[in-house]
Formats: structure tokens, C-alpha cells, sequence
């Protein structure tokens, strides 16, 4: 018997995943659930969908599909939504992956109890949770978690990670994206709820969505933030797309104390003139990696993608290609997604904790909450929560 899994959420970024859960060799039953119905139908109606899904298997609420008798559930919903779907799935008694990040809301004590009763419900359920971070699976990731495991960085000493995505970036404009997220069914609803914010004077920051920039140190340290101090800027121009999206600040830069010792500098930037970047360095006392490239006392290697990235598994590679002729392989974000995808259902198969967990999820989520309640204190040194057993350990 092959895995059953259901896709819950296929908007822009959901249903570039939708073909590659269906094909991996390892899945025989794939289930659609979205409160849009067409969106629903876009894969339903794919004569290559026709082996693995039943039109029973359509659903439109989270809660139909969680009575359903499958093995997990694929959550790539809106962000105000992940963390408490994730929970109700757990309790249904569904493995789950979980696209990043835990939660954004412009609440930081919200986000950090929603982490909390993450980690508790895994712990409670004994459910495998995965959690979506597409830094992790970049090929620099994938290359510098092979130098880590051999030694190659020595002690890490410095890390940096930053996501500069402007708000007006032409090739993908944020008040683009809050207006198609907020013109759905459950984005009209989600207005409603942000009101309440606006009441209580709550304002949150790019802080609150940071795991592409925490993501790539913490995975490859395999360590946690423990202290910050962040600093807020802006916002400058007065756009009203702030006021929308209820940010005290455009820009953010924060520096952590790891569980390593190591010291971490993470910026999220939404006011910045720049084409776009989504990137970490990593520096060691033997070795460090920064921009494509790997140094250390006697020589700087430039690397190839290819040279960084893992090979995915043949039979895997061949049913992605089948499935999607006319796209990478590998998908977006770096080429990130066909080893999300791969990592979730092999984990399942296995009965093993995916790669990137609960753990990891609450620490790269944690630390940007914790980094915009310092900036709102003006850079005061704040403790970052700890949940599960010591890094590393």
C-alpha cells in the first residue's frame, strides 16, 4: 500500500506543489481541499490525475477533509492559517506538512503560543510534522549541511541570513500579493479578524514571516537562537501598503546569540532598492561558505548548482519530470520544492522525523517574533523561547 496524502490549499503557491505530491512513486491516493472550487477542479479534471484521485476525495473545508482515511495532510494555506490547521490535523490523526511560516499575525505573543502549542501537539500525537522551509533544500544549503556534517566549517563563529524583498519589487509587487490574498473567501474573513489588531493597537514587522532568512543558519548550525536585539527602520515612503498589512516597521536587522556560540545577523528588508535577494553565509573557524563559493585558508572554490545540490532518488526525478514535462524538475525557490516534497513522503514511508521539524519550525519562527519585540523596545536584549531537547543533541 502506497501513502494516501491530501493537499489542503491550492492557491498560487499550493498548486506548485499539487503535481509532484501526486506523482512521487511513493503516493497512491492524493485528496483536494480548497474552498474555491475551481481551484479544485484545475487538478481534478488532469487526465494524469486520473490513477490516483477519486472526485469523492474533493473536499472544501478542513474539517471534511480531516474525517477523511488519510495518511497526512499537505497544508500550504494562508499564513494567518498554518499553525492552528497543523494542530487540528495532528489531532485528526494526520502527519502533516506545514508551509512556513508557523503563523504571521501582527501579534508576536500570538505567534510565539501558537509555536508553543505546535511543539505540544506533536509531542502529545506523536505525528510526523515537516516543516516547509524552501531555504533549507537550496543547493547552498544541501552543500553546506554536507560540509558541517565532515567537519569542513570547523566551529561556526558567524552567520548571516537576509530576505530583502521590496514592497514595490516589479516582479513580485507585495500590495499585488495582499490584495489576491485578501480576495478570497477566507482572505475576506481574515479582514475582519485584522480590524481587531488595529483596535488594540497591535503592529507587527517583516519580522513576522522570517524564516527564509533564520531558515538556512539554523538548519545548517543545527543550533538555536537564544538571545536577540533587533532594530527597527522605517517605514519611509508612507506607502499605504504598511498601514494595510499593519507594519510598525519596513525594515528589520537583528543579532542573535546561537546555542553554538556563534553569532547570528538576520535582516528582513521590505523597503530597500534592490532586485531581491534570499540568501545566508556561514563562516567557521576551518571553512566558510558565502555567495556560491567556498573558503577556507588556502583556496576560494566557486561552485556550480549542481555541484552544491543533492541528487534526488532516479525513480523520483522520472515521475516529476512525467508529471510536470514543460518545468524544472526541481521547482522553485532555488529548486527547492521536488526535495521538499520528496523529503515529507519519504519520511511517511519510513516512519521517521522529517529532516526539518517541529523544533526546528518553533526556533526559525520564534526568532522573529522575539526580534520585533526587541525593535519595539528599541534593541533591548530579549531571551528567545526554547522548546524540545538541545540542538545537536
Amino acid at each position: 500500500m502506497g501513502i494516501s496524502i491530501g493537499l489542503v490549499g491550492l492557491g498560487a503557491f499550493g498548486s506548485s506543489f499539487a503535481d509532484m505530491f501526486m506523482a512521487h512513486p511513493l503516493t497512491d491516493r492524493v485528496a483536494l481541499c480548497d474552498r474555491e472550487p475551481d481551484r479544485v477542479a484545475q487538478f481534478a479534471n488532469k487526465e494524469s490525475w486520473k490513477a490516483k484521485f477519486n472526485p469523492r476525495d474533493a473536499y472544501e473545508t478542513l474539517e471534511d477533509i480531516c474525517r477523511a482515511d488519510l495518511d497526512a495532510l499537505v497544508i500550504i494555506t494562508q499564513h494567518w492559517l498554518h499553525g492552528p490547521q497543523a494542530i487540528q490535523a495532528m489531532e485528526s490523526g494526520k502527519h502533516v506538512y506545514c508551509a512556513v511560516p508557523v503563523l504571521c499575525v501582527p501579534d508576536a505573543d500570538e505567534i510565539l503560543d501558537c509555536c508553543d502549542r505546535l511543539v505540544r501537539t506533536v509531542e502529545r500525537t506523536g505525528q510526523l510534522f515537516m516543516y516547509g522551509e524552501t531555504t533549507c533544500y537550496r543547493p547552498e544549503a544541501m552543500f553546506c549541511r554536507r560540509k558541517a556534517a565532515e567537519g569542513g566549517f570547523g566551529h561556526f563563529v558567524y552567520s548571516e541570513g537576509e530576505y530583502f524583498h521590496a514592497f514595490d519589487l516589479p516582479s513580485c509587487d507585495l500590495r499585488q500579493v495582499w490584495a489576491s490574498r485578501t480576495a478570497s473567501r477566507i482572505g475576506k474573513e481574515y479582514l475582519k479578524i485584522h480590524e481587531q489588531y488595529e483596535r488594540r493597537g497591535i503592529r507587527g514587522g517583516p519580522m513576522h514571516y522570517p524564516t527564509h532568512s533564520t531558515g538556512g543558519p539554523i538548519y545548517v548550525m543545527n543550533a538555536r537562537p537564544v538571545k536577540v536585539c533587533c532594530w527597527g527602520h522605517g517605514p519611509i515612503s508612507k506607502d499605504p501598503y504598511f498601514h494595510l498589512t499593519q507594519e510598525r516597521f519596513s525594515n528589520e536587522t537583528a543579532l542573535f546569540r546561537m546555542s553554538n556560540g556563534a553569532t547570528m545577523r538576520i535582516a528582513e528588508y521590505r523597503e530597500i532598492g534592490f532586485v531581491g535577494r534570499e540568501t545566508f553565509r556561514l563562516y567557521g573557524t576551518k571553512g566558510s561558505y558565502e555567495d556560491g563559493r567556498w573558503i577556507d585558508q588556502e583556496h576560494t572554490t566557486d561552485l556550480t548548482v549542481q555541484q552544491m545540490r543533492d541528487p534526488l532518488p532516479d525513480e523520483v526525478e522520472r515521475a516529476f519530470k512525467a508529471a510536470r514535462p514543460d518545468h524544472d524538475v526541481y521547482g522553485g525557490h532555488g529548486g527547492s520544492h521536488a526535495y521538499l516534497v520528496h523529503e515529507f513522503v519519504d519520511a511517511i514511508a519510513a516512519g521517521r522525523t522529517p529532516a526539518v521539524d517541529v523544533y526546528q519550525a518553533v526556533h526559525m519562527t520564534a526568532a522573529g517574533a522575539m526580534a520585533h519585540k526587541s525593535a519595539l523596545r528599541d534593541g533591548e536584549v530579549l531571551a528567545v523561547p526554547q522548546w524540545g531537547p538541545a540542538a545537536g543533541a
